[in-house]
């Protein structure tokens, strides 16, 4: 069974925020017997062979008021050594003069293969028309869009941004836009983002951060939106990721689900 984790975190030290390596070092202590080590490509690549992984979304952050800077750059160069890791871009469209040129010089240049927006920890709502000409963009290029629904833990995220329900007009508007919810509206919109997977073909979610032991509680129907959810970790936010795989095989759901979940549907958005 091919496993695809579609959202995994690396960084510099530097790059997070203090609060964000109090949480880190909380759950995940094991890490930081020596953080630069741990966060170089190759002990990620044997982690993952540990695990029990086959691909990685690596996802920059650019999101100072909140969790930090992990840049472009430093992705793009973290996954070039190794097919396994696909580079995730970010781009604070709050900040930024020009995101949609942004986005064709981090494709271009850096041969990034999608896209993280942070609306909680950039404060913007997804669908301000402002951002419609990045959309667009991506769309162009055909760049899936992860977009963090729901809430964090994190100092200055504004969990109001985070209503997956702004994602409806933008699944309306872009039709030919992969839209990837992270985290299911976490904490208080599951239902809502169920809803948008189920309505809209092009809208899909992403379960990290979330046990999987409770998806079921979450998402009770799961399996009648079967082709429309992709597993994700959300390391170095868990110790391990192999738990959760299993925590998910152990689910009473059909098997055709488990090979789905775990790395079909992502296989196929990714085009592995």
């Amino acid at each position: 069974m091919m496993v695809v984790d579609f959202h995994v975190h690396v960084a510099k030290h530097g790059m997070w925020n203090p609060w964000v390596h109090e949480y880190i070092r909380s759950v995940n202590p094991r890490l930081y017997k020596n953080f630069d080590e741990a966060m170089a490509p190759e002990s990620l690549l044997s982690f993952l062979d540990e695990e029990g992984v086959d691909f990685a979304v690596v996802l920059a952050e650019v999101a100072p008021l909140t969790t930090g800077v992990v840049d472009n750059e430093f992705v793009a160069e973290f996954c070039r050594g190794s097919e396994r890791l696909i580079p995730f871009a970010s781009i604070n469209p709050v900040s930024d003069p020009n995101p949609p040129e942004t986005l064709v010089r981090l494709v271009d240049d850096l041969g990034m293969r999608g896209l993280k927006l942070f609306p909680p920890y950039q404060h913007f709502y997804p669908n301000d028309k402002s951002l419609y000409k990045l959309y667009a963009k991506a769309q162009e290029l055909g760049l899936p869009v992860n977009f963090h629904t729901g809430s964090s833990v994190f100092k200055n995220a504004r969990l109001k941004y985070g209503d997956p329900l702004h994602l409806d007009e933008v699944a309306v508007d872009f039709p030919d836009l992969t839209i990837i919810q992270a985290h299911g509206g976490r904490g208080f919109w599951y239902d809502i983002a169920y809803f948008l997977a189920k309505r809209h073909g092009n809208v899909y979610i992403d379960i990290s951060g979330l046990p999987p032991k409770n998806l079921l509680k979450y998402f009770p129907d799961l399996e009648e939106i079967v082709d429309k959810v992709v597993f994700g970790s959300d390391w170095p936010g868990i110790a391990s990721i192999r738990d959760n795989v299993e925590a998910i095989k152990r689910l009473p759901l059909r098997a055709e689900t488990k090979r789905k979940i775990l790395g079909e549907n992502a296989r196929r958005l990714l085009r592995l």
